[in-house]
């Protein structure tokens, strides 16, 4: 799994037809502790409803493909969760409520 923030959405009109109605997210890897962005994106089908700023777990590979919402569809990512808290050696460097606030 790898974490990353929802940067915004990709609209595709011509795609298969088993993929009509999957929500496409532009996601950026993040630093776990600085909740920096890396600058390494990469396109995931949404099968939570994650949305823009959220921090998000994604798996790649054959992995992407075991979610309801993606069995049996061509994904490579797929958002799997959206972060509550981030916690390393005792210190919280996420809290989504605080974020939000």
């Amino acid at each position: 799994m790898v974490l990353a923030r929802v940067r915004g959405t990709v609209v595709s009109t011509q795609k298969p037809q088993n993929m009509e109605g999957l929500r496409l997210l532009l996601l950026e890897k993040i630093d776990p502790v600085s909740l920096q962005g890396k600058g390494d994106f990469v396109v995931g089908i949404d099968s939570v409803g994650a949305n823009a700023g959220e921090i998000v777990f994604f798996v790649t590979g054959s992995s992407a493909r075991m979610t309801e919402t993606t069995k049996g569809k061509p994904s490579d990512a797929t958002i799997i969760a959206i972060v509550d808290t981030i916690e390393k050696d005792g210190t919280f460097t996420y809290r989504k409520a605080v974020e939000q606030e």
